[in-house]
């Protein structure tokens, strides 16, 4: 067996165990190997029975006189009852419908016991411990060592995130099988480095990361694969920067008047914010260095028409200009808004994307789809078009530009270097390359963009325009959910339409809420059911989730846009982009699941238009922590503000939410690591790739991971 042997191959994993473990992401050995422990019980210390205190959590090791099975006669459970003994004494151990253990352990057999210690009639009781039989190692190896080894008891026990039908003992059995296969992990980091940063070998941190031999190598081991994480980061930005100071970018110059003339024609005056990210941008399109900028900008604070602004500079300029966005809805959209933004300018603007092709103003002279996106494609390589708006299609081979100055990434928070170099060779100048401007309406505060986006100038819009109304968001407990229900009723009555919001919902072995599902359309199709045929049977109610394909997502995204559904049940799905004026309710399910920066990005969807908006977060969680966040959110709209409070409190993957903690890939590291940000910044700056292919393959891997694209 190697790292990319399925996860199917080990002992003891059925086609049952596999697919639950595909929900966690685990497919592979290597990627059930890099699926840490989210916390640790430390039963490292074993304790004589007489010396055992009420309410300690201990380990005993200790021989088993007798143990035997019954059927209580007023519970209704199966109990299976132990005495057990040391040098020092006996206990009584019971353990609750779990009659396998009374078949799996045997009198006469030594164990250890980890549990919480009570004392009852019985004298010293254990009730439902963990159990281990004691075996020793035939010989050492690189998990075991040499003698005892336990994975439940008697250690620092590792415990992981877990989904419906795994146990945390089924985890650390598989982890005990795939551990040895560390050893045959090259270390990606260069011994030089290893030696500066005093970083231990990556195989000795797996190891102790799993199974700690104590709180000290559990500290070392953490560290090392922190490094890992927030080294990559910053080795991918420094080859970034190092590759735009190879290339030089066209200087496309502030065209003054043109520019002064195209604001005061706009049906709306610029936001301070708006006309300080765009002076930043202009003039970095003066320079020849490419710019490479993130224009952040809170939900509906005006992003696109600063971008456009640009974009009608490069054009004055000579060149072209293109808008990428990461679905087809949202391209449409951009290709909607530009034609309002330049309806007065003579400006050829071109829609392309997987189904989608148009060119405004323009009569097609082919009939069929496939000549239309031709005809699209050839006007872009001959330069008639300027603006071309459209999704990963624009990356396909037969599309050309005759002089690209200008691209615009939207929501895609990184290209990575294999897109801009793919973008830069269907330029149409050799050696130039185009100046990239990133957008996102996720509110990122400062120091996570800087960790993220080390090589990337920031522009920042916090103010909105004037004129909006401010969402109104409420907290809506259980009993006030019909009175939810009827104010639906009376919007929808109105004219408005209404999102529904639900998490991906399963539940740890721990009762703990995990956000993943082993079938989301379950969790979706349940909520839709529901509303379509008892909460709201006479309204148009339709679902939405990511198990669907474009197409039909699309489909149903266009459907609601055009006002044919009255209601849309969704996951996450909608969270990105998605502009929709008639909305004016925003209902989300089980609130207290979502970071803020996500439940701030579902607000965003409503209040895009003069009509009042609404936002209501159901709960019926009892956590005080989690109440005081959502009561927190309830009074905040600025979205800097809200990413703050979460990143202090939840750290990186549960504020942005899988799919944007996953571009990072921080499994273990969180920005409050910041002597490791320092060294891992240090380290990577001025690096010489060309004294180190192993770091550039390793870069590229991980984007292809991470989905930057």
């Amino acid at each position: 067996m190697d790292l990319k042997t399925p996860i199917s191959k080990l002992h003891r994993v059925g086609k049952a165990l596999e697919t639950r473990l595909a929900i966690l992401g685990i497919a592979t050995l290597e990627d059930l190997l890099f699926y840490y422990p989210f916390r640790y019980e430390d039963y490292s210390q074993v304790v004589p029975i007489e010396a055992l205190e009420e309410g300690t959590n201990v380990t005993v090791k200790v021989k088993i006189e007798q143990i035997a099975t019954k059927r209580s006669p007023r519970k209704h459970m199966l109990l299976t009852e132990a005495v057990v003994y040391d040098e020092t004494g006996r206990m009584h151990v019971v353990w609750f419908n779990q009659a396998f253990i009374g078949k799996v352990l045997k009198a006469g057999e030594t164990i250890y016991l980890s549990g919480v210690v009570k004392h009852d009639m019985l004298g010293v009781t254990m009730q439902s411990p963990s159990y281990e039989k004691v075996v020793t190692s035939p010989q050492p190896s690189p998990l075991h060592g040499e003698g005892t080894f336990t994975a439940h008891t008697a250690r620092i026990v590792p415990i992981y995130s877990v989904t419906n039908g795994i146990t945390q003992k089924q985890m650390r059995f598989l982890l005990t099988q795939v551990l040895p296969l560390a050893k045959d992990i090259r270390d990606w980091i260069p011994e030089d480095i290893l030696k500066k940063a005093n970083l231990e070998a990556l195989e000795q941190s797996l190891q102790s990361i799993h199974f700690p031999s104590s709180t000290e190598d559990l500290k070392k081991a953490e560290y090392r694969l922190k490094f890992d994480e927030l080294f990559i980061l910053q080795l991918r930005s420094e080859m970034i920067r190092q590759e735009l100071k190879i290339f030089k970018a066209p200087t496309l110059t502030f065209q003054d008047a043109s520019i002064k003339e195209f604001v005061v024609g706009l049906p709306f005056e610029l936001t301070k914010d708006q006309k300080i990210a765009a002076w930043e941008i202009l003039q970095d399109l003066e320079r020849i260095e490419p710019m490479n900028r993130l224009l952040e900008g809170d939900v509906g604070s005006g992003k696109t028409v600063v971008a456009a602004m640009a974009m009608y500079n490069a054009i004055l300029n000579g060149h072209q200009a293109v808008i990428m966005a990461p679905t087809e809805i949202l391209a449409s959209q951009h290709y909607e808004t530009l034609q309002k933004i330049f309806e007065k300018y003579d400006v050829k603007i071109a829609l392309l994307s997987r189904s989608q092709f148009q060119i405004l103003n323009h009569k097609f002279l082919q009939k069929s789809k496939s000549g239309q996106k031709k005809e699209v494609i050839e006007k872009i390589k001959d330069g008639i078009v300027q603006i071309v708006i459209g999704t990963h299609a624009l990356l396909t081979e037969d599309v050309q530009f005759k002089k690209l100055g200008f691209v615009v990434v939207d929501e895609q928070h990184r290209f990575g270097v294999e897109q801009r170099k793919t973008i830069r060779d269907k330029s149409g100048q050799k050696n130039i390359t185009p100046h990239f401007l990133s957008m996102t309406a996720t509110p990122i505060p400062r120091s996570f963009a800087l960790t993220l986006y080390g090589d990337l100038d920031l522009s920042i819009i916090k103010t909105k325009p004037s004129g909006r109304k401010p969402i109104l968001t409420r907290l809506v407990e259980a009993k006030n959910r019909e009175k939810a229900y009827e104010f639906i009723r009376a919007q929808v009555a109105q004219g408005r339409q209404v999102f529904v919001i639900c998490p991906l919902i399963t539940e740890s072995s721990k009762d703990e809420k995990q956000s993943i599902s082993l079938d989301e359309r379950k969790t979706v199709l349940k909520e839709y059911e529901k509303l379509s045929s008892e909460v709201f049977p006479r309204l148009k109610v339709d679902f939405l989730h990511g198990k669907l394909k474009g197409n039909e997502k699309d489909e149903k995204m266009k459907k609601f846009a055009a006002g044919q559904t009255d209601i849309l049940v969704s996951t996450s799905v909608v969270e990105v982009g998605v502009n929709i004026p008639n909305a004016t309710v925003m209902m989300i399910e089980d609130a207290e699941l979502f970071g803020l920066a996500q439940l701030h990005q579902f607000r965003g969807r409503v209040g895009r238009s003069n009509y009042q908006s609404y936002c209501f977060l159901l709960t019926d969680s009892s956590s005080q922590s989690a109440l005081d966040r959502l009561r927190f959110f309830e009074k905040t709209l600025d979205g800097f503000e809200l990413s703050e409070y979460d990143l202090q409190t939840r750290g990186p993957g549960e504020v942005y939410g899988t799919a944007q903690s996953g571009m990072m890939n921080l499994r273990l590291a969180t920005l409050q690591d910041t002597q490791i940000i320092k060294l891992a910044r240090g380290l990577a700056r001025g690096i010489e790739f060309k004294n180190y292919p192993s770091l550039k393959e390793k870069i590229r891997d991980w984007e292809k991971k991470v989905h930057l694209e």
